[in-house]
C-alpha cells in the first residue's frame, strides 16, 4: 500500500507514547512520507518541523493514520476518522489492545509489512445515534462500540420501551440497555453479559442491565434495523444515552433515541500475521491448543 501522507495521533502526557510516536516519525521520514501531527501530541514529537493539523485535517489529507494509546483513545480517533475515506492503524499503549494492533517493541517490522501491501483491511460499521424530544431533533452523534441508554444514578432502574423497524418490541424496567456493533461486542456489552459478534458480522447485540425480570436476556438484530427506545414518561430526570463512553446526552422523559447503522466506515488496517482468535485468546485468557 503506498502510503504517501500520515498522520500520527496519540495520547498526551504519556511517556509509552511519547517514544512510540517519535519512532514512527523515524521510520516514515526515512520512507519519505508527508508527516502530519495532530494539534493535542505536538509537544510530544521532538521534529519541530512536520506539520499540525486536526483530526479532520489528518481525515482529509492523509492514506492513512496511526493512532498511538489504547482502545479508548483509538475510539476517539475513530469516530471522526470514520468520516473520510482513510486507512487507520493502531500501536497499543493501553490496556486490552482489541484495536491496536501493532505492539510497540515491533513497530519497524510491522510498518514495513503494511508498507509492502501486506495489510488486511477490514470495514467496521459505525452507529448514528439520534435524541429527538416531542418530534424535533435534538442532537445527533457517532459510536464505534456501543451506545448506552442509563440513568445517572448508581442502582436506580428507569423505564422504557424497544421498538424495531418502529415495531414493538418490549417495554422494560432496569438499569438500561446497551446496543452494541461487533467490534463494541468485547467491550461494555461483553462485561453485561453480551455475546461476542464476529467484526464482520451485519449485528447488533442489545444487551438489558439489569432488568427487573429473569425472563430479559441479550438479543441479536440485524444491523440494518432501526432501533428506537422511548423513555418513559414516568420516569424522573437524570437519564443519558452515552456514544462511546465518550458522548453523553441529557434525555428528558419522553424523549426518543434512535439508532441506526451509519453510512461511514471505519478502515482499520491489520498486519499480515493477525488472527482474530488470537486477539480472543490473548485478551481474554482462552486456553490455548492440547497440543
Amino acid at each position: 500500500m503506498p502510503y504517501k501522507t500520515v498522520g500520527l495521533i496519540g495520547k498526551p502526557a504519556h511517556s509509552g507514547t511519547h517514544d512510540s510516536l517519535n519512532a514512527l516519525v523515524k521510520e516514515l521520514t526515512a520512507r519519505q512520507c508527508k508527516i502530519l501531527i495532530e494539534q493535542r501530541i505536538e509537544d510530544e514529537i521532538l521534529d519541530k518541523s512536520l506539520q499540525v493539523c486536526s483530526l479532520d485535517e489528518i481525515g482529509q489529507a492523509c492514506d492513512l493514520a496511526i493512532v498511538v494509546g489504547g482502545d479508548g483513545y483509538m475510539l476517539g480517533a475513530a469516530r471522526v476518522l470514520a468520516k473520510h475515506q482513510i486507512d487507520v492503524v493502531g500501536v497499543n499503549r493501553g490496556n486490552l489492545g482489541f484495536l491496536t494492533d501493532i505492539s510497540p517493541e515491533d513497530i519497524a517490522r510491522q510498518l514495513a509489512l503494511l508498507f509492502d501491501g501486506q495489510g488486511h483491511r477490514e470495514a467496521r460499521f459505525v452507529l448514528e445515534t439520534s435524541v429527538f424530544r416531542n418530534g424535533s431533533l435534538q442532537s445527533a452523534d457517532a459510536a464505534v462500540n456501543e451506545v448506552v441508554l442509563h440513568h445517572t444514578k448508581v442502582a436506580h432502574m428507569m423505564e422504557f420501551e424497544l421498538y424495531i423497524d418502529k415495531q414493538f418490541v418490549f417495554s422494560q424496567r432496569s438499569d438500561g440497555l446497551i446496543v452494541a456493533t461487533p467490534t463494541g461486542s468485547t467491550a461494555y456489552s461483553l462485561s453485561g453479559g453480551g455475546p461476542i459478534l464476529m467484526p464482520q458480522l451485519n449485528a447488533l447485540t442489545l444487551v438489558p442491565m439489569f432488568p427487573h425480570t429473569l425472563s430479559s436476556r441479550p438479543i441479536v438484530v440485524d444491523a440494518d434495523s432501526e432501533i428506537t427506545l422511548r423513555v418513559s414518561k414516568a420516569n424522573t430526570q437524570n437519564l443519558q444515552v452515552s456514544c462511546d463512553s465518550h458522548i453523553v446526552i441529557t434525555l428528558e422523559p419522553g424523549d426518543e433515541v434512535v439508532i441506526r447503522k451509519n453510512p461511514d466506515k471505519l478502515n482499520l488496517i491489520h498486519p499480515p500475521d493477525y488472527n482474530y482468535f488470537n486477539v480472543l485468546r490473548t485478551k481474554l485468557g482462552w486456553g490455548s491448543k492440547l497440543y
